[in-house]
């Protein structure tokens, strides 16, 4: 799955509209890194805290946030070290190993964040569509198993990036602007990731959506336990529906785009600043998932009130 930087980082030119692209880097990523670091950290922290607490009641959904949250929390972590890159004009200063890990946590948390939404869409979609099969799918061992499957499937497919040949480290000082030698080879494996990482997902919740709107119409006068259950049940697909085409799909139509110039040596000043800004989309869904948490979690209101009410009384 090595999708590498160089849809972002790309560094094909020498003239000024290079510097140029660099300067916006510059103005750009640290400031929205950084913001996204500290409302990630707080945000996911806090989510992995109260999945952990509500252990008692522990269901598949929220096993499969609680491995979302885990993701995010993995990535935000890095966030200060590629703020730092790109504050320092594009030098990295923290060694190979690092450098390596930035790249392949970055993607490892977006497909791993689409596989683990996607998922949490299709658990909803059954127990408003097929309620007297929902029970297998909100199983807690079936969502271990899941996660786990996920995980093994995301961290394998990512592992390309961590290969100096195939990813491209030819300069230990430009960590993040990476320059694989066979950019057609690149574009092809990029087709082949957008496919299975991007299109099916999303094809996956669409369908999802669509269904559950024509099962919840045809649902007449339903009892109010059921009412709160495919209430959390849309709410669920719709905000994943939302992070997909705020955060996903501009990414991987622009590093698509941009590929494609890329593989004809062309430079693109206004696209490349277009990719730019679809990163910083992209990487933001780390600080919003704890809005999905929040509004369909199982017991998540709950535990945020009970710990409010705790350290209210402590103080």
């Amino acid at each position: 799955m090595n999708i590498s930087e160089m849809a972002l980082n790309d560094s094909f030119t020498k003239s000024s509209p290079n510097c140029t692209i660099d300067g916006f880097k510059q103005a750009v990523y640290p400031a929205t890194y950084l913001t996204i670091f500290f409302l990630g950290a707080i945000g996911n922290g806090l989510s992995i805290y109260v999945f952990f607490q509500s252990s008692q009641r522990k269901t598949s959904i929220n096993i499969y946030m609680q491995n979302l949250a885990i993701s995010d929390l993995m990535f935000v972590s890095t966030l200060p070290f590629r703020a730092t890159y790109f504050l320092l004009g594009s030098h990295w200063i923290f060694g190979e190993v690092l450098c390596r890990i930035m790249t392949y946590t970055l993607y490892v948390n977006m497909y791993c964040s689409i596989y683990f939404l996607t998922v949490l869409s299709v658990v909803r979609f059954i127990a408003i569509v097929y309620p007297f099969k929902h029970w297998k799918v909100a199983n807690v061992k079936y969502g271990r198993i899941t996660c786990a499957a996920i995980w093994l499937f995301i961290l394998a497919a990512s592992s390309p990036l961590l290969s100096k040949e195939i990813a491209g480290y030819s300069h230990p000082a430009k960590c993040l602007d990476l320059r694989p030698a066979n950019t057609q080879w690149l574009f092809l494996m990029n087709g082949i990731v957008v496919v299975i990482g991007f299109i099916l997902p999303f094809c996956t919740i669409i369908v999802c959506y669509i269904f559950a709107i024509k099962a919840l119409l045809k649902t007449k006068a339903p009892q109010q336990k059921k009412t709160v259950c495919h209430k959390k049940a849309l709410s669920t697909i719709i905000i994943t529906l939302i992070l997909f085409l705020l955060c996903f799909l501009p990414y991987h139509i622009l590093r698509t785009v941009h590929l494609r110039h890329s593989e004809c040596h062309q430079d693109n000043l206004p696209l490349h600043k277009a990719v730019v800004i679809s990163l910083c989309l992209a990487a933001m869904n780390s600080c919003l998932d704890p809005v999905l948490y929040y509004f369909v979690a199982e017991n998540f209101k709950a535990q945020i009130r009970s710990l409010h009410c705790r350290n209210r009384s402590e103080t």
